[in-house]
């Protein structure tokens, strides 16, 4: 198999759960002007990150590409305790993380300058601030007395330590967030992570 990551991406997270999987794999980070390559383009239209090729098929779309990595990589129990409600949980903080937390970053991100008016942008980005804060309240309480979101390592966590890096380079309010900070830092020591973190040159 083969990752394409950008440094710092949200493909960081796949990256992460590759070496957690245990499986062969090989990592070509590219920068934000390959991913508008004619030969990217062919492998994903939407000119972003992350891909994976395993074989001759070309996977995109963050949250299916840990979905697969965990399918092919049962024995380290990546989405759950093997039940029906122990994958149920973990796609509910994967949903979360990717369907509610990861976008309200957009602001945060420059999608915001078609409104020109830089008191509007500064507003918008406030608010998305205001909110995130509000998802990571949320999460902080999911973990009091677990060291992983689902009281198991999963696809989510590693997802949402990537979050994690954007809200400190973006000054999102974490203060008193304890829970998280401790998550933070036990990832931050992660084998797996630090591996990723490095080839990324982060």
């Amino acid at each position: 198999m083969k990752l394409y990551t950008m440094p710092g991406a949200c493909s960081l997270a796949d990256h992460i759960v590759l070496h957690w999987s245990q499986l062969p794999f090989e990592v070509q980070v590219i920068s934000h002007e390959n991913t508008k390559s004619p030969e990217y383009l062919k492998l994903n239209p939407a000119g972003s990150v992350p891909v994976l090729i395993d074989g001759d098929w070309a996977l995109t779309q963050n949250s299916a590409i840990l979905h697969y990595i965990a399918e092919i990589a049962p024995g380290a129990q990546l989405n759950g305790d093997g039940t029906p409600q122990g994958r149920a949980e973990v796609n509910r903080w994967l949903g979360l993380i990717n369907a509610d937390l990861h976008p309200a970053y957009r602001p945060l991100f420059g999608g915001t300058r078609y409104l020109q008016d830089p008191d509007v942008i500064a507003k918008t980005q406030d608010s998305a601030r205001t909110k995130l804060r509000e998802y990571y309240e949320r999460i902080d309480t999911q973990l009091r007395g677990r060291d992983w979101l689902t009281g198991k390592r999963s696809i989510a966590d590693a997802y949402l330590f990537v979050t994690l890096l954007w809200a400190r380079a973006l000054n999102v309010d974490l203060g008193g967030l304890d829970n998280l900070e401790r998550f933070s830092q036990s990832m931050l020591a992660d084998p797996g992570v630090i591996a990723a973190m490095k080839t990324e040159g982060l």
